[in-house]
Parts: structure tokens; C-alpha cells; sequence
């Protein structure tokens, strides 16, 4: 008998990857898509597309299957602008809370929760699963919602009614990127780079980090957190690979943090006036200049997660990106 799987945010980087490999292991899919959800990436595939929305627990208890074996909850909002903060909970932390409400009357046998390695805050050191949790990134809403969306699938796993897996991924890049370190390389493309953040961290494989989705409903524990990293690579030497595989001339050195915050703060003065999204904030400058080395030996031991060196991520994600004619 196949697998049944429900996932969110199928649309997604990450959620594109993991449909497709669902789809090549026999899994029988339901996806919940937005009414606006672009489905250029997916429309191809051999799954069920559901419309509906997380943010709307009805729709998400109607599209999902009873006694699905796998709920793979990968939706989130990534808007590292304060503007979109309110938008941004109800997504994040609304949005898990109804998914999760609704594995559990469902009947759901297991549940992957798709996370993110900052919610453990800005840390200096190498990074583990053990790591104590650090307050001082929690003025970005972004990593204080994820961080409250684990809490309410932790919460459910306490009182032994969800089992359910949490996976932590690093920085990824890969095929099917086209908001996230995309931006980066269209801009090195398109010799329109201003300048390179100081930080670095932690490179992963996207269809490394789909495959452990589905390595952590057969392996993985539950109620643990799985780190997802890769390549420790600081972002200059990122954007110089990008530069030589492109042909494109890079900075040389990193631009100071202190100037890159400084600019984030100009443009939210901008964005004030013209109503915009800014093209940089505060919170994006204060991420872009950190180095949070990490540690997946946890994932690699118990889900068989694997690395890709940063720059064949980089090769693909550049003939991806001229495949789908978003390099000219």
C-alpha cells in the first residue's frame, strides 16, 4: 500500500523539492495551495493539489486526508521586514497551530514540522541540537514566530498526542530558488551587486534537506530537533564562486556591518514615506552579518543526511535559474 502524504507550502523552495521526490518514492500526495500560488513548478507533477489556506483551520481539516501517514508542514513566511509581522504570525504561528489541530483530529500517523536553525538565536559558537537558546534575536519576528510555531508542535508531542519530527535547515540553496539566494546570484549576474555581507554559515543541499523530510518520518525521533547544515562557507567566499562561475567581476572584501546596518535604517526611513518593503532592513542587515557555524552530525548519523559542496550548489542553482530564463 503507498504512503499518503499531506503537505504545506508545497509551492515553496523547499516544499517544490520535497513534492517531487515524495511523488519519485510512490508516496500518494495531496498538496494545499493557495488560491494565488504559482504552480509552474509543480503542474507537472502526479499529486493532488487542494486549495486552501493554513491561516484558514477549516480549509486545512477539509483538505486533509484521515489517517494520513505523513503531514509535512513546510509553509512559513520567510519576510524578514517588520511590516509584514502581523501577516507573518498568523502564518507561522496560527498556521502551525492549525495544521497541527488538524493531523491531530485527522488521525495523522506522524508529523515533520519544517523549522529553521536561527530560532535558536544568535550564536557565536558551533551550534547543536543541545545548544541553550539564545533571547537575542527574538526582536525579528520572523525567528520569534518559528520559534513559537515549535513550541505548539512541542506542546503537542509533550502531551502524547502528536508524534511528530522538527528539522532545523541552515542556509540552502539548490535548484528551485527564486526569492531566496537567487536574488544574490541575479544580482552578481546582472553586475548590480552594491556589496557583500560579513557573516557566513552553513550551506544546504534543498534536495538533500527534502530527502531528510522524508528520511525523518522512517528514522527520525520523536520529538527532536534535527540540524540540517552543510558547508561552512562565509558569504564573500559565496559571492566570489558565484562570480567565477557567471564570469562577472565581485567585490573584493566584505562590506563592515556597520554600514550595512546603517543603510537598513535609511531604508526603512524610505520605506516610511513610499509605503515599499525595503529592499534591506534591520532585521535582514542583523542576519546577513552573523556566523552561526553548525553541527549536523545528529542528522547525519540518524537520517543519513548528506552534504553538497557550495560550489555545485552554486553550478545548479545557475543552470537552473538560465533554465527557467531568470539569467540573461
Amino acid at each position: 500500500m503507498r504512503l499518503r502524504a499531506f503537505v504545506t507550502g508545497g509551492t515553496g523552495f523547499v516544499g517544490t523539492n520535497l513534492l517531487r521526490e515524495l511523488v519519485e518514492r510512490g508516496w500518494e500526495v495531496t498538496a494545499l495551495v493557495r488560491e494565488t500560488s504559482p504552480l509552474e513548478d509543480i503542474e507537472n507533477l502526479d499529486i493532488k493539489r487542494v486549495t486552501g489556506d493554513i491561516t484558514d483551520a477549516q480549509s486545512v481539516f477539509e483538505a486533509m486526508p484521515p489517517g494520513v501517514d505523513g503531514v509535512f508542514h513546510v509553509a512559513a513566511s520567510t519576510s524578514i521586514w517588520s511590516g509584514n509581522n502581523t501577516m507573518q504570525t498568523a502564518i507561522n504561528v496560527d498556521g502551525t497551530r492549525n495544521v497541527v489541530a488538524a493531523a491531530l483530529t485527522c488521525g495523522a500517523q506522524r508529523f515533520i514540522h519544517t523549522s529553521s536553525f536561527v530560532v535558536w538565536g544568535f550564536h557565536k559558537k558551533l551550534l547543536t541540537e543541545e545548544s541553550p537558546r539564545l533571547e537575542n534575536a527574538d526582536w525579528i519576528n520572523y525567528v520569534r514566530s518559528k520559534h513559537e510555531a515549535e513550541n505548539i508542535v512541542k506542546e503537542a508531542v509533550k502531551n502524547q498526542t502528536l508524534d511528530a519530527v522538527i528539522l532545523n535547515p541552515a542556509h540552502i540553496l539548490g535548484p528551485g530558488d527564486r526569492h531566496n539566494w537567487s536574488r544574490v546570484i541575479r544580482l552578481v549576474n546582472e553586475r548590480n551587486l552594491p556589496g557583500v555581507p560579513s557573516g557566513g554559515g552553513n550551506f544546504a543541499d534543498v534536495r538533500e534537506v527534502a530527502r531528510a523530510h522524508i528520511q525523518a518520518f522512517h528514522r527520525g525521533k520523536t520529538g527532536q530537533n534535527y540540524i540540517l547544515g552543510g558547508e561552512d562557507t562565509m558569504f564573500l567566499e559565496v559571492v566570489k564562486m558565484t562570480g567565477e562561475i557567471l564570469d562577472r567581476n565581485v567585490p573584493r572584501r566584505a562590506t563592515p556591518a556597520w554600514l550595512l546596518k546603517a543603510v537598513a535604517r535609511l531604508y526603512i526611513l524610505k520605506s516610511a514615506i513610499s509605503g515599499k518593503e525595503p529592499d534591506l532592513t534591520p532585521e535582514g542587515a542583523a542576519m546577513i552579518t552573523q556566523h552561526i557555524p553548525c553541527d549536523s552530525s545528529k542528522a547525519r548519523r540518524e537520517l543519513g543526511y548528506q552534504f553538497t559542496p557550495v560550489r555545485a550548489l552554486l553550478e545548479d542553482s545557475c543552470a537552473w535559474l538560465r533554465h527557467k530564463g531568470m539569467l540573461v
